[in-house]
């Protein structure tokens, strides 16, 4: 499991010319979903993204986690974050998991998100034409990917 975090002023994602999920200050999670991906992925990545400490405090650090800054989130799927690049110059997407399967585990990433997180939580619509727009504040971006901690 892989996941873009952007920290924003606010963000929203259209389907066919229509907002389906909206957020203001808070992250923009970007998810891409293995077929190896578990539960426990999910619960430890979810436990990082909440607890990361990238808002601002007081005096301007980035000292504060997405609770401390009651901010919101905006999940949406992206199964292009497994693109593969090393053969030629069009992306293999073989590591991504297959539709049915991705749309399980993100809806299951979804209820443990809400489970795990108390604040407002928005998302797109998975496997939709989705536009996203967004303020990056900072900028700030973070990759994590739960089959290398670091």
């Amino acid at each position: 499991m892989r996941a873009v975090i952007q920290r924003v002023a606010e963000a929203h994602v259209k389907v066919n010319a229509e907002i389906v999920g909206e957020i203001g200050n808070g992250l923009l999670i970007l998810l891409g979903i293995e077929e190896a991906d578990t539960e426990e992925d999910m619960l430890w990545l979810i436990n990082k993204i909440i607890n990361l400490r990238i808002f601002n405090d007081e005096a301007g650090v980035m000292n504060i986690s997405l609770i401390d800054a009651h901010g919101q989130i905006l999940l949406i799927s992206q199964f292009t974050l497994h693109a593969s690049t090393k053969k030629g110059n069009r992306p293999s997407y073989i590591k991504a998991a297959k539709p049915e399967l991705a749309k399980q585990i993100y809806h299951r990433f979804y209820q443990l998100l809400l489970s795990q997180f108390h604040g407002k939580v928005a998302c797109g619509i998975f496997g939709a034409d989705m536009k996203v727009r967004l303020i990056n504040d900072g900028p700030v971006t973070i990759i994590i990917d739960t089959k290398q901690r670091e």
